[in-house]
């Protein structure tokens, strides 16, 4: 087995990746997991979007989770489901059960002066009002990312939207 194919990567999640339920459609498993913390940033809603962007922001902290042993497969699904809007930064994390610091990767709003981001986004909130249709639209990015000329999350997103809205 080659090297690249047991690289195992941590990934800290903090929006919509909470859900086992997306994650379970995007690498057809749900890998081990443990409750962190993220210091010194914050996580935004998104103005017209229903996932969340974390920025650097002093004396702030996100919570969410750290996914273990995640393969270099599965790391490009993450890279190309959080598209170029995200950029996948080293950070450092400290896991709630043991206070441990774990180095792992976390995607980072690329754009820093977005005006679009406000407030904090609420998980729970997600869950109710918006869990079942991502979970759809995120079946049909994984559909289209195993087709020749799959196009961004960013424009599967908009159209999943867009036809979700129209149906209503």
């Amino acid at each position: 087995m080659g090297e690249a194919a047991v690289a195992a990567h941590n990934v800290f999640v903090y929006g919509s990746l909470l859900s086992d339920d997306v994650v379970r459609v995007l690498l057809n498993r749900v890998p081990p997991s443990s409750a962190a913390l993220l210091s010194h940033f914050h996580r935004f809603s998104i103005k017209g979007r229903v996932y969340p962007a974390i920025r650097p922001v002093q004396n702030r902290h996100v919570s969410g989770r750290v996914l273990m042993g995640i393969s270099d497969p599965e790391l490009h699904i993450l890279d190309e489901f959080e598209d170029v809007e995200y950029q996948r930064t080293r950070v450092e994390v400290s896991l709630l059960e043991s206070s441990d610091k774990l180095q792992a990767h976390a995607y980072v709003w690329s754009n820093t002066g977005d005006p679009n981001l406000y407030g904090d986004w609420d998980f729970e909130e997600w869950k109710q009002v918006h869990k079942e249709s991502f979970i759809k639209m995120t079946m049909g990015f994984m559909e289209e990312l195993e087709l020749p000329e799959s196009k961004p999350i960013g424009a599967t997103y908009e159209s999943f939207y867009q036809q979700d809205d129209a149906e209503k």
